[in-house]
């Protein structure tokens, strides 16, 4: 597997056929680290593979992804190849997104579906841009994230951490603000929405459509919290993903 693409923070070994693998995708601005709690959470039970973007932490010379389609594509491209053990996605806000995308484009290749979409703190998609999304410019993007607490307070006072951060916060509001969803069939594997009851930009309502985005069950969890409730709420979401999961480990 790509190591440059998906990272590993939890103990499960690489050969064992009886643990479900989980790629999780992460938010707007976000790194693969931003899931070693979870990923730690879920060890040994599942194999936890976090994605890390281009353009941050150690990719950071590389050039971010603008454009969430692409970003989805070049994904499944590295893991067309890696769906022999039974596999789920888990995306976060603007990583929910591209999960989903992902998993729309591995149908596309006929590639063995992931057993389930972890879709957290996004509503579903639609043919015009979501007004949250659409920013100005780096004033908008910072006075937002700093809002939401996706990035911490430390990284977004200290100028040279700033600086380092924002062309990845700058293609990734790039991406979502061009984002369309483009009309197609609904996957045909079950959903899990999760989402924070006080989420101040993804409205409950918002986050259930997404079950008619999949022709399989759709199951919604609402968690105590803001847009990132995952964080002080990690031990109940592992939970629920491993109620979900364990079930269709290959034992």
């Amino acid at each position: 597997m790509d190591s440059l693409w998906f990272r590993k923070f939890g103990g499960t070994g690489e050969s064992a056929s009886d643990i479900v693998r989980l790629f999780c995708f992460p938010h707007a601005g976000g790194s693969a680290s931003s899931y070693t709690a979870l990923s730690r959470a879920l060890s040994p039970h599942i194999d936890v593979r976090a994605v890390q973007y281009p353009g941050r932490q150690d990719r950071h010379r590389e050039t971010p992804a603008g454009d969430i389609t692409e970003l989805a594509g070049r994904i499944a491209e590295r893991l067309r190849d890696s769906t022999e053990t039974p596999y789920a996605f888990f995306g976060h806000s603007m990583g929910a997104l591209v999960a989903y995308e992902t998993a729309r484009v591995l149908h596309t290749w006929q590639v063995p579906a992931p057993v389930r979409l972890f879709l957290s703190g996004r509503g579903a998609p639609t043919a015009t841009p979501n007004r949250h999304d659409v920013l100005p410019d780096d004033r908008a993007i910072l006075t937002v994230v700093r809002s939401l607490g996706g990035t911490s307070a430390g990284v977004l006072d200290d100028p040279e951490l700033r600086e380092m951060a924002l062309p990845a916060l700058r293609a990734d509001y790039r991406a979502l603000a061009s984002y369309r969803w483009l009309s197609g069939d609904p996957l045909d594997l079950p959903v899990t929405v999760l989402t924070g009851r006080d989420d101040p930009v993804v409205p409950v309502t918002e986050a259930a459509r997404w079950s008619e985005f999949t022709r399989s069950s759709c199951g919604l969890r609402v968690f105590p919290g803001d847009h990132f409730y995952l964080d002080p709420q990690v031990a109940g979401v592992a939970e629920a993903l491993m109620d979900e999961l364990r079930p269709l480990a290959r034992r």
